[in-house]
């Protein structure tokens, strides 16, 4: 390995028209990963964070916490594309509701939020160059989102995939596009510089940001919240909800044994031979949501003291650059996580929330259960959880990965959820209107393909 690697990655993002500040911050992960890094966070390094505040426990003054809203920014990541479901374009745009996508529904929140409390909660987007076009296009069908004259969105930025053999950008011909990655959502706070976007919330008056995924309808704009971490003082906060089994891939925050301080270890930080103290839902009980609150003059601060290098542990990821092809050439991946910057604040801190602000859609599974009754749409434009727990679905992959053969399946709407603890499908099953599931319901693979006629009662 010598520097030519590195010459020919900052050589391609120049050409590409990437930012500068976006190119230092490449070439600081891509020193750490020519010097071997690899970004592991060992068990024995941690301490389980076992009893952090809850929100439920929260007490704000009423007015406190407008005052604190007052001053709030809310940032969704919309860079995804739902490749894993199929997709080409923004997840965000998927109906979920009556017509209504994700983002109609962000949209609809921001703006009860504006009109119920009486402050001007402005609403970014980071879109990625793959979902620009098309979100600012959805967007453009709200009337009055803009806010004192702020963007509605700033891009992520993207940086090459390099060769793990020689740490090379890779070549790939029969499709260009594949040799770009973006850099994690880490490179959210890179962005936010870059652009311009953090001045411009600072000179319009803005103090605080909500950060969260754009496919996470639980993470609605939260004036108590607000106060609370504008009461706390901190520079930084996570909100974590306690984990279950079905939590176990999740990153998870831990206590830093040498410091004290709260950090991120994602899947790909742990040591393959410890993933059973990764997985223990018991042994560290919370999960990170990928919803942040931070202080835009103390990030503003960090930002301009670290020459735009916050520092955030490296996460290795290797692929290929095909991803459908196994046999194409191997690459790195340099990625940060956003949420790994717990802990290069002092004195961040996290916030217990109930599991209503963690509403991720991550598989056609998910999309199913929202769609369907088992969740109600409030007032405030959140889905609600209407039963007492929510139903396991789970959906022939074979069959249902993939928006498209999904949507072709219950074109006719999501089968009736509000009476079932599980729906299993094994098979191809095209779904007729009002089927309605109770109980554990099962769809065995047998008579497939076929057809699951109108008004059917599936289980007991």
């Amino acid at each position: 390995m010598s520097d030519s690697g590195l010459r020919q990655a900052q050589d391609k993002m120049t050409a590409a028209g990437v930012d500068p500040t976006a190119i230092e911050v490449f070439t600081h992960y891509y020193r750490e990963l020519e010097a071997g890094a690899t970004g592991l966070i060992p068990e024995d390094t941690i301490d389980p964070l076992l009893d952090p505040p809850q929100l439920a426990d929260v007490e704000i003054d009423p007015e406190a916490a407008r005052e604190a809203f007052g001053r709030t920014a809310v940032i969704k990541l919309n860079g995804g594309l739902g490749t894993s479901m199929g997709m080409d374009k923004a997840k965000s745009l998927l109906p979920v509701r009556d017509g209504r996508s994700f983002l109609d529904l962000i949209v609809e929140q921001v703006q009860h939020a504006r009109a119920e409390h009486g402050v001007r909660l402005p609403l970014v987007l980071m879109n990625s160059f793959r979902t620009r076009d098309d979100s600012l296009a959805a967007l453009a069908r709200h009337d009055g989102l803009e806010v004192d004259g702020l963007p509605l969105d700033f891009l992520q930025n993207q940086e090459p995939k390099l060769r793990t053999d020689d740490l090379t950008p890779v070549s790939w011909p029969a499709d260009p596009t594949l040799e770009w990655c973006p850099p994690g959502h880490g490179d959210l706070y890179t962005a936010l510089l870059a652009s311009g976007v953090l001045r411009r919330l600072l000179e319009a008056g803005f103090r605080y940001a909500s950060i969260s995924n754009s496919d996470n309808l639980g993470a609605a704009p939260d004036p108590t919240i607000a106060g609370w971490f504008a009461a706390s003082g901190a520079p930084y906060a996570a909100e974590v909800c306690r984990r279950t089994a079905a939590d176990r891939k999740g990153g998870h925050l831990a206590v830093r044994k040498s410091d004290g301080r709260l950090i991120l270890r994602d899947t790909a930080q742990t040591p393959p031979e410890e993933m059973d103290y990764f997985t223990d839902e018991h042994r560290h009980p919370y999960f990170h949501t990928n919803n942040l609150w931070f202080d835009l003059e103390q990030l503003a601060a960090a930002l301009e003291s670290r020459g735009a290098v916050l520092g955030l542990p490296l996460i290795r990821n290797v692929k290929t650059v095909d991803p459908t092809d196994p046999g194409s050439p191997e690459v790195f991946q340099v990625e940060t996580a956003m949420g790994a910057a717990i802990e290069v604040f002092e004195g961040a801190t996290a916030i217990a929330v109930g599991r209503e602000r963690f509403l991720p859609v991550k598989t056609t599974n998910d999309l199913l259960l929202i769609r369907s009754d088992a969740y109600d749409l409030a007032e405030d434009r959140t889905l609600r959880l209407a039963v007492g727990k929510a139903p396991l679905v789970d959906l022939d992959p074979a069959v249902y990965k993939t928006v498209g053969r999904f949507e072709e399946r219950f074109a006719a709407g999501a089968p009736s959820l509000r009476g079932a603890r599980s729906l299993t499908v094994r098979g191809d099953w095209t779904f007729g209107a009002d089927v309605v599931a109770t109980g554990d319901a099962t769809v065995p693979a047998d008579g497939a393909p076929g057809e699951i006629p109108a008004g059917t009662a599936l289980g007991a």
